[in-house]
């Protein structure tokens, strides 16, 4: 189905072209919503702009367009604003037959943009033989969050968790590990024995312990049994560890490579690219140099691809992480979801690539801002980490806490459920609810807050109209009647269907937050209904209509938070 916004960008479109105008603009501006009601419901600035490049009164032309315009069952009204915007007020039946098509559509009129398109997202990327921390938040919640708008615009989507299990700190664990593991405390937390095995090597450390695992890595990388099999075991124990956690989450991978898995292909990318004249050997290290011609931001910048002690770098294997992902997916996309610190080292790895291969490929690196406490950049060495399960343990039960006291006459076991869906719920949305570009400051109040545009709100919004539905007895809900005689009723159904489109900026943009923030105006108009719109007593036809407007907000409300990665939960 198509959007409200496509419908009148193609009304307007026509009636340029009626006019003689088409192809004037190279760029199409499309009709948005409206940021005050008073001026309709949607509004195109494209007559506007359309005057400007005619060098004409922009509003003589948007007065044109107007006129140009036919009778169009979406549209009650047009206005011409300002110096030359088109305001539209839609007409109530179609709107609320565009909600009820919605509603009914499986996409619930998202529109299919990706569809015969596959797209790889590299999230999270912890480090093996260490917890998963609330360093790790943004990019897992991000990450995941970005994979399901892909995949609701119908793009195939493939996750990559591309975690650190390669490297020289194998080289110290292992010295670490025969020194001074005390097997009793491996056996009962085998993450925590490996963190406090790294740990005491770093203050256990002198020129001898790291002359040995330096020893142990040459080891472990030529394929020494003994250091390939404790290192295999380090990676099964953390794999559990993080699985663990991504389960409670409801946080799932197509595919979990490291960057072991690209040690084999460095010595061929290192020496393809000397050949190539991309690379070069400078004072005994290879490695690739930007002139002007790269770019603003990449100009006399380096990147080395390998040292001069052989050692191979980030660079060289995220080159060949590409290579294998375009021989074995064959994406239209590839997208990044690391930190802002990286913006330069994937600017030079995306061009080093193209100026490699020279063939299209479109790859994004969607950074994101620190997570801070205070005024730090949180970090392992700075003491001040928290481990991620004990984040969602607290929220847990701040959660429990509010269930119980509110919800006490439901089964505990249910009530366990909700808090344990409440509590993470509340976690990832006060992450995702954020700008992915702006700083974060870790304050547990703020992150486990149930009032306010947070994930709690969205959940009892979604829960009031199951229980409506529950108290009416409604054994088979229906989108089909909507009727939109009260303003609550229309200002719902408009948020309603700006759904899509609130969607397909979230993933154009590639910031979840967009789509928060549009699924809270729901909420808000939803509520606004509620509290002015009698549904169970009123009349029999205002009832069948409102029920299913109620049916239409929750099906919205569903497909938006499982989009997020937040179950919908029928009752709290």
């Amino acid at each position: 189905m198509e959007t409200v916004a496509k419908v009148l960008t193609g009304v307007v479109l026509d009636a340029c072209e009626k006019l003689g105008h088409g192809g004037v603009l190279a760029e199409v501006e499309p009709a948005i919503p409206t940021s005050d009601p008073q001026f309709g419901d949607y509004q195109s600035n494209h007559a506007f702009r359309l005057g400007k490049a005619l060098k004409q009164n922009p509003r003589a032309v948007a007065e044109a367009v107007r006129q140009a315009i036919p009778a169009h069952p979406a549209i009650a009204s047009i206005s011409v604003a300002g110096p030359g915007f088109l305001n539209f007020r839609l007409d109530d039946a179609w709107l609320a037959g565009q909600l009820s098509e919605l509603a009914a559509d499986a996409h619930r009129g998202i529109v299919q943009t990706g569809a015969g398109k596959t797209v790889v997202i590299d999230y999270s990327a912890p480090n093996v033989a260490k917890r998963m921390h609330i360093g790790h938040m943004r990019s897992t919640f991000i990450g995941s969050a970005l994979y399901r708008l892909y995949g609701a615009a119908g793009w195939r989507t493939i996750g990559d968790n591309h975690i650190g299990d390669w490297g020289t700190q194998f080289g110290k664990l292992i010295v670490a590990w025969r020194r001074w593991l005390v097997r009793d405390a491996y056996e009962k937390d085998p993450i925590g024995e490996l963190e406090r095995l790294y740990v005491k090597f770093a203050d256990e450390t002198t020129p001898e312990l790291e002359e040995a695992a330096r020893a142990e890595t040459v080891k472990l990388q030529a394929g020494d049994p003994e250091n390939k099999a404790l290192w295999q075991q380090f990676i099964a124990v953390s794999m559990a560890e993080f699985n663990r956690v991504y389960e409670r989450l409801g946080v799932k991978f197509d595919v979990v490579l490291g960057e072991s898995a690209y040690n084999d292909a460095l010595p061929g990318i290192v020496r393809d690219l000397v050949a190539a004249n991309i690379a070069v050997v400078s004072e005994g290290a290879t490695v690739v140099r930007f002139g002007a011609d790269a770019g603003a931001g990449l100009a006399d910048t380096v990147l080395v691809i390998q040292k001069k002690d052989g050692a191979y770098l980030y660079g060289t294997s995220d080159l060949a992480t590409i290579e294998h992902r375009v021989r074995t997916w064959n994406p239209d996309r590839i997208v990044y979801v690391v930190d802002t610190r990286q913006q330069l080292h994937f600017r030079q790895v995306f061009h080093t690539w193209h100026r490699w291969r020279q063939r299209e490929l479109d790859m994004v690196h969607c950074w994101f801002g620190f997570l801070k406490f205070g005024d730090s950049i949180m970090a392992s060495r700075g003491g001040n980490i928290v481990r991620f399960v004990d984040l969602l343990d607290e929220a847990q039960r701040r959660a429990r806490e509010v269930v119980d006291s509110k919800s006490g006459e439901l089964p505990e076991s249910e009530r366990a459920v909700i808090a344990e869906a409440v509590g993470t719920s509340a976690v990832r949305y006060a992450d995702l609810s954020q700008n992915p570009q702006s700083d974060v400051t870790f304050d547990w109040d703020r992150m486990l807050s149930l009032d306010g545009n947070t994930a709690p709100y969205l959940l009892y919004s979604y829960a009031r109209c199951r229980s409506i539905q529950r108290k009416g007895e409604i054994a088979s809900a229906s989108v089909a009647g909507i009727a939109l005689a009260a303003p609550e009723e229309r200002s719902l159904a408009l948020s309603l269907v700006h759904f899509p489109e609130a969607v397909a900026a979230a993933l154009e943009h590639h910031r979840p937050n967009l789509l928060c923030d549009h699924l809270f105006a729901i909420a808000n108009a939803l509520n606004r209904f509620y509290g002015e719109c009698q549904v169970l007593s009123a009349e029999p036809a205002v009832r069948d209509a409102r029920l299913a407007l109620v049916e239409a907000t929750a099906r919205v409300l569903e497909r938006g938070l499982e989009i997020l990665g937040i179950p919908a939960l029928a009752r709290m």
